[in-house]
C-alpha cells in the first residue's frame, strides 16, 4: 500500500503553527487536535521544522514552568524526514523505526501534503494482517 492510499482513507488533514508560537500554544493545539506533533510552517506548505510532545516533554526540564513562554523555533526538529505520497507504507515503517521519529510528513511537489503518525501505519499492517489470516482461513476452510 502507498502512502497516498493511507491519507485517502484518513485525510490529508495538518495541523501547523508558525515558529513565533509559543510552548503553551502547542500544548494547546495538541490536546484540542487530540495529536501527538505540529509540523512548524510560514504559509502551512513549506517545512521549516517539527515539534511534538517529546520535544515538551525534554523542554520542561530544561526550563521548568517557564517553557510555557519559549518560542517553537528553539525547541522545534529542523531536520524533518518526510515521505512522498507514492512512498511504501512498508517502506516508511522501517524509516520511522530506524530514525526512531513517531510523525513523517508528507511532501509532493516540495509542498506539505499530509502527515502519517506511527499508529496510522500500524493501524494499516493490523488491518493487512486480518485480510491475510481471513483468505488462509478461507483458503483453508474451502480445501477441507
Amino acid at each position: 500500500m502507498k502512502v497516498e492510499t493511507m491519507l485517502a482513507a484518513k485525510g490529508d488533514k495538518v495541523v501547523t503553527l508558525r515558529p513565533d508560537a509559543t510552548v503553551a500554544t502547542v500544548i494547546r493545539m495538541l490536546k484540542l487536535e487530540s495529536i501527538g506533533a505540529l509540523v512548524v510552517s510560514e504559509d502551512g506548505e513549506k517545512i521549516l521544522g517539527i515539534i511534538s510532545e517529546r520535544d515538551v516533554v525534554r523542554a520542561l526540564v530544561d526550563h521548568g514552568g517557564e517553557v510555557l513562554k519559549v518560542r517553537v523555533a528553539e525547541l522545534m526538529t529542523r531536520s524533518v524526514k518526510t515521505c512522498t505520497p507514492d512512498a511504501n507504507i512498508k517502506d516508511v515503517m522501517a524509516e520511522m523505526t530506524r530514525s526512531r521519529v513517531r510523525h513523517l510528513p508528507v511532501v509532493r511537489d516540495g509542498k506539505l501534503s499530509g502527515i502519517i503518525s506511527i499508529g496510522d501505519v500500524v493501524k494499516n499492517r493490523l488491518e493487512e494482517l486480518e485480510t491475510e489470516t481471513s483468505v488462509l482461513r478461507d483458503y483453508i476452510v474451502g480445501r477441507g
